[in-house]
């Protein structure tokens, strides 16, 4: 018999970062993400699949509750690029994280010296997530990581 192709489940969201250090201070002390692993990656498989020449890749998978991971990816051994920060620019994403408490996790961001691309949480006025509050924050590297905040039940 065999399977129907189909898309089953989530792994992770991968994040290329610059200075992984940097990066964790962001995603596992502001976010508090609990870090699953922190290795160096050099199978000789990786530079075939990214089709890439790189002498190592350090690699950081944080647990998102709930299940999956985001994956901070440091490339060694190969010249690296920025790419683009506005979540308007194509090639560009973001990572969306549930959290409650969203004011708390933007004073914890503000002490460590990263910001939003707001001032703060937006209050969602219209469509369907109504009621629930928004924030992008900018992660050392500039890639963006939204904090979603979902409506409080109905009464």
């Amino acid at each position: 018999m065999t399977e129907t192709p189909a898309v089953t489940g989530f792994f992770h969201a991968g994040v290329t970062v610059r200075d992984m250090d940097a990066s964790l201070v962001f995603y596992r002390d502001v976010l508090g993400l609990p870090v699953a692993f922190d290795v160096l990656l050099d199978g000789p498989y990786l530079p075939v699949v990214l089709n890439l020449s790189f002498t190592e890749i350090r690699a950081a998978f944080l647990t998102i509750p709930g299940g999956g991971y985001v994956e901070l990816l440091e490339y060694r051994g190969i010249e690296r690029l920025p790419g683009p920060a506005r979540p308007c620019d194509y090639g560009a994403g973001h990572l969306c994280l549930y959290v409650t408490g969203i004011d708390a996790i933007v004073e914890r961001a503000a002490r460590h010296g990263f910001t939003g691309r707001s001032p703060s949480p937006v209050d969602i006025t219209r469509g369907p997530n109504a009621g629930a509050r928004s924030i992008y924050l900018v992660d050392p590297d500039g890639y963006s990581v939204e904090l979603f905040q979902r409506p409080a039940p109905a009464s």
